[in-house]
């Protein structure tokens, strides 16, 4: 028991510890260790991968890609036991820690959310890629397209684009976004910290295709696997530190979920060569000196103007000046996690 407080100078020296400790809001101790959280998202990084290679339906060969459609039924299957048993231990871990049920569904990025925030979030994102948008709807002409949805039934209907679009995202963003993010919460980290670190863990998950690349591309030489490798590390950690960036600003998975979608329909950007140049059909009389099929293996080229590849760098730049400006304004929400992203 506390001593008695004797006189008016005890009293107000308790008085101003109250004031201190809850209304000034002196920091309280993690309520989960940092040790355990990074130990248990290394542990997802386990779940999701190494099922991969425990059966031979999912675990590549020579004879069988990752692409091939056994493989990844196989493999959607694993991934969806993987993220329902991550998902059961992350719940675990928020209630035995005092989390009550209403504040593990915020966390978890579940609700509430808001669909003007996800619409504020998808126009960042198009902002970012008004690029490859300009070239691909305008240059190429597949705005009547994406009007139409032509071919989205077609895609999402394949074995690859169910993959892609619907499994990878939804699987990936609930288990790098909603469920290690929330264990880094409780532990403290900063606001940077979670941006900048916890991507990392899902750039690490997608380095196993290194050596699915080397089983099924041997004749490849192993230094460009690597780089290969290295490269896909890169921008799948950048995608991460804004997924990280959204899921804390927005506190909706939903959105993260979206936009990484999009982002595997758009793919990167060019940063190099021309744009709305095709193979084509060479221009003036055939040369009578060679014959046809010598004539055939030249590389021709047709397409447009050199403008129309000034525009799309032009338009490149501009977008990622205005992604630059407005990633702040457009992700604002009252929704966001209770994390500071100013402080280091």
């Amino acid at each position: 028991m506390p001593p008695p407080l004797n006189g008016w100078r005890d009293k107000l020296s308790a008085l101003e510890d109250l004031y201190q400790r809850h209304v000034k809001g002196v920091p309280k101790p993690p309520v989960l260790s940092s040790r355990v959280a990074a130990l248990l998202s290394a542990a997802y990084v386990f779940i999701y991968v190494i099922p991969f290679y425990l059966s031979p339906a999912t675990r590549p060969s020579p004879t069988l890609t990752r692409d091939a459609p056994s493989s990844i039924r196989a493999r959607v299957r694993a991934v969806t036991f993987s993220t329902v048993l991550c998902s059961v231990l992350t719940i675990v871990v928020l209630y035995q820690h005092d989390a009550s049920a209403k504040e593990i569904i915020r966390l978890l990025g579940i609700w509430p959310v808001s669909l003007v925030d996800t619409i504020r979030t998808m126009l960042l994102v198009t902002i970012l890629f008004a690029g490859p948008i300009f070239e691909h709807g305008i240059v190429d002409g597949d705005w009547r397209d994406w009007i139409k949805l032509k071919g989205v039934h077609e895609t999402l209907s394949s074995w690859i684009g169910y993959r892609n679009y619907i499994v990878g995202p939804v699987s990936e963003e609930v288990v790098w976004r909603s469920l290690i993010i929330p264990l880094h919460v409780l532990a403290q980290f900063s606001g940077k910290q979670i941006v900048f670190l916890t991507p990392l863990y899902f750039g690490i998950a997608h380095l196993h295709h290194l050596y699915e690349f080397r089983i099924t591309h041997s004749e490849v030489p192993f230094f460009v696997a690597v780089l290969r490798s290295l490269f896909q590390f890169t921008y799948t950690s950048l995608f991460g530190f804004f997924a990280a960036f959204v899921f804390i600003r927005t506190g909706n998975v939903y959105t993260c979920m979206i936009a990484h979608t999009f982002c595997n329909w758009m793919g990167l950007p060019r940063f190099y060569g021309r744009v709305g140049v095709e193979a084509g059909s060479p221009i003036g009389p055939p040369d009578v000196d060679k014959k046809d099929d010598e004539q055939k293996s030249v590389p021709l080229y047709k397409g447009r103007g050199v403008g129309w590849t000034v525009a799309y760098y032009i338009v490149l730049v501009a977008g990622a000046m205005g992604f630059y400006y407005q990633l702040f304004p457009l992700t604002e929400s009252s929704h966001a996690l209770p994390v500071d992203l100013t402080k280091a």
